[in-house]
């Protein structure tokens, strides 16, 4: 699962090129996007006698072009029709100032939900529906919510969406609280539970330069490759010692950083980070979207030039970045973990039996540390040669020929071709197995992925 800039961008041909090209080699199942209630997508008007009237216009065309494209909707429910906010002035930071007021009546929000959900199912049929997640709000901890106070406000509104929602048919997915840093989970299944609620799973957020502050109330230093799976070990184990023992845990927003930091999310770092964050959280969570798949967002704006830090796969004119190239080296990954010594190793193996190995280099942002020697060791598994493919800043990065051709603001189509063909992975090495080892050199802030031919 991936998110994406609000919903009203899915409409643009580049944003559905970047889905395309991601979920090539990812194989994507959900995108989930915000403020598909907000008053550009056109949903929710009222007439002149403040009779509610609806327009699914704009929607079906948004979700038609995700079901084109072998996506399914995640549905962040999201944000106030301007008609239906207690405070007209209450507009986000954001570009595009969605108000994040709670609704001045709840009957008329029911009713929105109500007929959103049955147009939804005439169009698509329940079985299809079905399949989708309802998530209510998005972060209604922090500046994402004006309700006062934050908690007790959110907790009617999901109480009111939750119910409208299975009102419609039971077999509806709703869940929440989708907070920011690792917030509430623990109150909002206390909530459900005490007052029969429904409730199908739990999602929250987390990014790796998150402050512990903020996350677990304590002052320690938590590494940027440790925060995100630390946020989803706290939730997965109040959820185990909830009344709800069950319920699954759904990452709906991670990242290495929710700043424009180039040095992070523009940069090779990010392979050995998602490698490292998949090790750690394998087992406490049932999915997790990154955020995001494209740089066609426009949270802070329209975007200004190509490489500014932004949280997307790829970047504007459609050119991948590291990150692209690391999900589809991990994507390679087996199915099946196995067992292994080190820290900065993944071992998998596939069904017909070859195994496929990620290992890293882990360094922080903006440095160069050493290379490192890895030798693996195939001792129980009869090997000759090993199929190789790197992204480190030699391999995979596109920058360095973006900053070679001065990092033009606007690049002219040629500059465009150039950077998508740098932007590419390297051939495969074949390399081969000498008394069942093969030594590795993988320099600072490099992803290695090893595959083997099935054992005979």
């Amino acid at each position: 699962m991936f998110g994406s800039g609000r919903a009203i961008l899915s409409l643009r041909e580049n944003y559905r090129r970047d889905l395309r090209e991601v979920k090539q080699v990812t194989g994507l199942q959900y995108v989930r996007f915000h403020a598909i209630f907000h008053d550009e997508v056109g949903v929710y008007d009222e007439d002149e006698k403040g009779k509610p009237v609806f327009n699914f216009s704009y929607v079906d065309q948004i979700y038609d072009g995700l079901l084109a494209n072998g996506v399914r909707p995640f549905l962040e429910l999201s944000f106030t029709p301007k008609k239906l906010a207690s405070s007209p002035a209450a507009l986000h930071a954001f570009w595009y100032k969605q108000n994040v007021s709670p609704p001045k009546d709840y009957a008329k929000w029911d009713d929105l939900i109500t007929q959103f959900t049955k147009h939804l199912i005439d169009r698509y049929g329940i079985d299809e529906v079905a399949k989708w997640y309802f998530e209510v709000w998005n972060e209604p901890n922090i500046d994402f919510w004006a309700g006062d106070p934050h908690q007790s406000t959110y907790f009617e509104l999901y109480d009111h969406t939750a119910r409208a929602l299975k009102a419609v048919n039971p077999r509806l997915r709703v869940g929440g609280p989708a907070t920011a840093q690792a917030a509430w989970a623990d109150a909002f299944i206390r909530y459900c539970a005490d007052n029969k609620v429904p409730v199908d799973f739990v999602s929250s957020h987390v990014y790796g330069n998150d402050s512990a502050e903020d996350v677990f109330g304590t002052h320690e230093k938590i590494a940027r490759n440790r925060m995100v799976c630390r946020a989803i070990g706290k939730v997965h184990e109040q959820i185990k010692s909830s009344a709800m023992p069950t319920l699954p845990l759904i990452w709906s927003e991670f990242n290495a950083s929710y700043a424009n930091e180039s040095a992070v999310t523009d940069s090779t770092y990010m392979g050995p980070w998602l490698a490292d964050t998949i090790r750690q959280c394998d087992g406490l969570v049932d999915e997790m979207s990154y955020w995001s798949f494209s740089d066609v967002f426009e949270e802070q704006g329209v975007v200004k030039q190509p490489f500014y830090g932004g949280y997307g796969l790829i970047a504007v004119d459609d050119i991948p970045k590291p990150a692209f190239n690391a999900f589809q080296l991990l994507h390679r990954l087996g199915g099946q973990r196995l067992a292994a010594s080190s820290e900065n190793v993944l071992v998998t193996r596939h069904a017909n039996g070859s195994l496929a190995i990620a290992t890293w280099n882990m360094a922080d942002p903006g440095t160069a540390g050493p290379e490192k020697e890895v030798e693996l060791r195939f001792e129980h598994a009869k090997v000759s040669s090993v199929q190789i493919m790197r992204l480190d800043p030699d391999h995979g990065d596109v920058r360095k020929a973006y900053e070679a051709m001065g990092s033009p603001r606007y690049p002219t189509k040629d500059q465009i071709a150039r950077l998508r063909a740098a932007a590419k992975l390297a051939p495969t090495e074949t390399l081969a197995v000498r008394n069942s080892s093969v030594i590795l050199r993988i320099p600072s802030q490099g992803l290695v992925l090893i595959e083997t031919k099935p054992a005979r």
